[in-house]
């Protein structure tokens, strides 16, 4: 049997790769933090689409968890799919000490976490019968994120890596793609208190169904690079050709919190 990994399967874009693997036969090892939301998504997909539904419990945030879950999940089982959804993110200025928790949970699961499982993943797919690899970047890896910084460093890392280990990989019969989506209806905002942002008021947010269906499609056409909506086409553009200090001014601004 071919199973999925999906990470951040709780709720949001987690849920709708969940759905998308389930629709494509995919058996399925559903985390996140929250284990009464993953019984929630894995009885539905068991219903719905009559796959099998492992949860396994993580909290991505904490040293060693990452490699816990590649251990549980891939005993006795081949593992053909690794989406890397799961992501954190904080808003406020870099040097206010009460953000220092949540930015260092946002380097671990961003970076720290995603880097053991993809590595985890494409060692033991190269080494197999193939596979693929989704990891969620954002259009903030395109350019610096005042008042966002870390956040945005951290997706920047995440595109960098998957554009990366995709060029080596080639031929394999493993790909890797980075999704770059931007603001989609998801409780991301909320959880990182920009509900309120300048940017939230200005860009419109796709749902969730509709970014994870064209990172889907990304993934199974084995592209190395998804961004998702022409206007976040152009926001992935500009920093290309304008001078940095007007794009960290434009950034700055759309990540202004009222």
């Amino acid at each position: 049997m071919a199973w999925a990994l999906i990470t951040g399967a709780s709720e949001g874009l987690g849920r709708e790769f969940a759905r998308l693997a389930a629709e494509d036969r995919h058996d399925l090892i559903l985390t996140a933090r929250r284990v009464d939301l993953l019984e929630v998504v894995a009885a539905e997909m068991r219903a719905e689409h009559g796959v099998a539904v492992e949860v396994i419990p993580a909290d991505l945030a904490q040293q060693g968890e990452a490699a816990r879950l590649w251990q549980v999940a891939s005993a006795g089982r081949e593992i053909k799919v690794l989406v890397n959804n799961a992501g954190l993110g904080s808003a406020g200025a870099f040097a206010d000490p009460e953000d220092w928790a949540r930015e260092y949970a946002s380097v671990m699961v961003n970076v720290v976490s995603l880097t053991v499982l993809m590595k985890e993943a494409v060692t033991a797919m190269a080494a197999g019968s193939g596979g693929r690899v989704l990891n969620v970047a954002s259009t903030a890896a395109f350019m610096p994120g005042p008042g966002m910084a870390v956040y945005h460093a951290t997706k920047s890392y995440v595109l960098s890596l998957s554009e990366a280990v995709a060029h080596e990989l080639r031929g394999s019969g493993v790909t890797v793609t980075a999704l770059c989506p931007g603001a989609t209806r998801t409780g991301f905002f909320r959880a990182a208190d920009v509900e309120g942002g300048t940017m939230l008021q200005r860009l419109p947010m796709p749902p969730a169904e509709v970014v994870a269906l064209k990172g889907w499609a990304a993934m199974k056409e084995g592209r190395r690079v998804a961004v998702t909506g022409v206007q976040n086409k152009l926001f992935a553009f500009l920093p290309r050709i304008a001078p940095k200090a007007l794009v960290l001014r434009i950034a700055a601004q759309f990540l202004r919190r009222r």
